[in-house]
């Protein structure tokens, strides 16, 4: 579990600091243009949390817990569910923009946009709260995901706070307006 804990701390130091302004703006000093940022941010959070994901499978593991029928096919529908709305939220934010997709057809990058409406109307992380849930849904947790799923937790509060600034720096009183009307 420590090991696992570790790499994700690691993960998460390298994840947040590659998506602060600060690293951005040395990026773009030093390659002059931000085009394809985006893609390689998500490139890089992907392949970097591979160790993560290698070492939840190839550590020594037990059992943390299993819920019995007929709630573990509750708590499986509830993985659907959330599955299925975190897919509409994904969608909702401009898929191919957010991916950096975008960046591989049009020469610049374009100006995000605060979105307000969807399930945003409702929330202001759907993609942290059905991420969240999906995994704590699951009925069956040994102890490396037991310790993944809470270290993950912790990483997704603490960046959940940072981005919350982040997106009151960008957007302004916009942000702010938004963020006094909708749950977090």
């Amino acid at each position: 579990m420590t090991y696992i804990l570790c790499a994700l701390t690691l993960w998460g130091i390298f994840h947040s600091l590659t998506a602060s302004h600060s690293f951005k703006e040395k990026t773009e000093q030093l390659f002059g243009s931000l085009r394809f940022y985006r893609l390689g941010y998500n490139l890089f959070a992907l392949a970097s949390f591979f160790p993560v994901a290698y070492l939840t499978s190839a550590l020594p593991d037990a059992p943390a817990y299993e819920v019995a029928a007929p709630f573990s096919y509750l708590m499986r529908g509830g993985q659907i569910l959330a599955a299925l709305l975190l897919f509409v939220a994904f969608a909702q934010t401009d898929m191919f923009s957010f991916t950096g997709m975008t960046s591989l057809f049009e020469k610049k990058e374009k100006p995000s946009k605060l979105v307000v409406n969807g399930l945003y109307r409702f929330m202001r992380h759907p993609l942290y709260v059905f991420g969240l849930l999906f995994i704590w849904l699951n009925p069956i947790v040994s102890q490396n995901s037991l310790a993944l799923y809470v270290g993950a937790t912790i990483y997704v509060f603490i960046g959940a706070y940072f981005e919350e600034r982040k997106l009151l720096r960008k957007f302004g009183a916009e942000y702010a307006t938004y963020r006094k009307t909708t749950w977090m």
